[in-house]
């Protein structure tokens, strides 16, 4: 495992995190507790969980292995907030009442003192965003939140929530977004706000919800153990969603890649996301501790620039044409204007 600051903070973390959403659903306190044993054997310093998972079983796993292990003082843990842990109307949203009602919550479940990483789990539309920064820096000068971030926001939330964070002398350190070989989209509009703002991502799913592994077949819809053999219409990674000619190309490069590199799908797919432009650490998730010394494989695998133009080829998502080809084209010629004089 290599080590990486949190966006342009000084805090270091791994280079790939551990994501807990398992924890409690299908996977028991016990094979979580194994697996975090697992991740910090490997040097793995960075775990990532949030008070819905399980409507917050997952942080309490992880704070009961905290205290079995005497704390976590040599870690770095991430939890986030924003969707309902109640049927009240305040029990969910970026209110400062939700917010603050929150996070002290998760404090108690996780035992710790002090939230390192604290996020806000998606937009809300219904609070100002000035609200939810003042909320926040409020807990960061009480001592309960050393970091915050995002996740799951727009490219324009983005760049709002940063600049009015600025103004309030707030820094915002990550985002959380999607970002896997199948979904490329944040490259139009949230990668370059990240570079600009200094903003590490923490990306989720970085082998597409299991399809990036190779584990499912074209014109066979899966079955068995495995999250869409147990529920093919799952989130975003829904088979008849993801069952499209280009994700089949997209796999058949990687297929082909891997084949050439000598490592699995997986692996290759996890390091190509790990090597992408302001990624910190793609957040990776398991049920078993097998699934999880599959992924992080990736930490052995190198790829020659030639295999990753390559996937970054079969994998480029069709780019509309305004404002994003449009936008491109005259960058390309104002440089050239630059150059030329």
């Amino acid at each position: 495992m290599r080590y990486r600051t949190l966006g342009t903070t000084g805090a270091v973390v791994s280079d790939i995190s551990l994501g807990t959403m398992t924890f409690g659903a299908e996977a028991d306190e016990a094979t979580s507790h194994a697996i975090l044993d697992r991740y910090v054997e490997l040097g793995g310093t960075f775990v990532d969980t949030a008070d819905v998972y399980g409507q917050g079983a997952s942080e309490s796993i992880v704070g009961s292995w905290l205290a079995g292990r005497g704390g976590g003082d040599d870690l770095v843990i991430a939890t986030k907030a924003r969707f309902p842990m109640g049927d009240g109307p305040n029990d969910a949203g970026l209110s400062r009442l939700h917010l603050q009602r929150a996070c002290h919550a998760s404090l108690r479940r996780l035992g710790v003192e002090a939230i390192d990483l604290y996020q806000l789990h998606a937009w809300d539309a219904a609070t100002p965003v000035q609200e939810t920064i003042a909320a926040l820096a409020d807990l960061v000068t009480a001592g309960h939140v050393r970091y915050v971030g995002v996740s799951n926001f727009t490219g324009w939330q983005l760049a709002l929530f940063a600049a009015e964070a600025r103004h309030a002398g707030l820094r915002l350190a990550t985002l959380q977004p999607q970002y896997n070989l199948l979904a490329r989209e944040i490259e139009w509009e949230l990668v370059p706000a990240c570079r600009r703002e200094g903003i590490g991502m923490l990306p989720w799913s970085p082998l597409g919800g299991g399809w990036l592994t190779g584990k499912y077949r074209r014109d066979e819809r899966p079955s068995g153990a495995t999250r869409l053999g147990e529920d093919p219409d799952r989130g975003l990674e829904a088979y008849d969603l993801r069952d499209t000619e280009r994700t089949w190309l997209v796999l058949d490069a990687l297929a082909a890649v891997a084949g050439e590199a000598g490592a699995t799908q997986a692996a290759v797919a996890l390091r190509w996301v790990m090597d992408r432009p302001q990624v910190t650490a793609p957040i990776v998730g398991a049920r078993t501790v097998e699934q999880l010394d599959a992924s992080l494989a990736a930490v052995d695998v190198t790829l020659d620039p030639a295999l990753v133009e390559r996937l970054d080829a079969a994998s480029a998502p069709p780019t509309p044409d305004y404002p994003y080809g449009f936008g491109a084209r005259t960058e390309v010629a104002g440089r050239e204007v630059l150059e030329a004089g």
